[in-house]
């Protein structure tokens, strides 16, 4: 019971700090990589979308009498929002379960399951 009551030295803080200052940086990195795959998922959504919409406004009389300009832009900017947040979901975490796995000595445990 006595030993709870211990103070830590300087150096034993300094180590807890740093190990928080580590998975703060590992933090960072695995968003910053979910950011930048996001972004690259939606410029290519947007691109992908905007063709079909646009065409298919200037073909089908349908599209033509009921797709205005709002219409499309909203149609192109929720592809794009839901490809940006489903693809910056599954990197980071796929980075942070790749991240978890790489500090167990398991063999078997670097075994990540495929991403859905």
């Amino acid at each position: 019971m006595a030993a709870k009551n211990v103070a830590q030295s300087p150096l034993e803080r300094s180590c807890s700090l740093a190990s928080l200052d580590q998975k703060l940086a590992m933090a960072k990195r695995c968003s910053h990589e979910g950011v930048v795959a996001g972004a690259k998922a939606a410029a290519f959504a947007t691109i992908a979308t905007a063709f079909p919409t646009v065409a298919s406004t200037r073909m089908l009389p349908w599209a033509r009498a009921n797709l205005n300009p709002t219409a499309q832009a909203l149609i192109v900017s929720t592809v794009a929002g839901m490809a940006y947040f489903i693809v910056a979901d599954q990197t980071v975490l796929a980075t942070a379960r790749r991240n978890s796995f790489s500090h167990q000595t398991s063999p078997a445990n670097n075994q990540s399951p495929p991403l859905i």
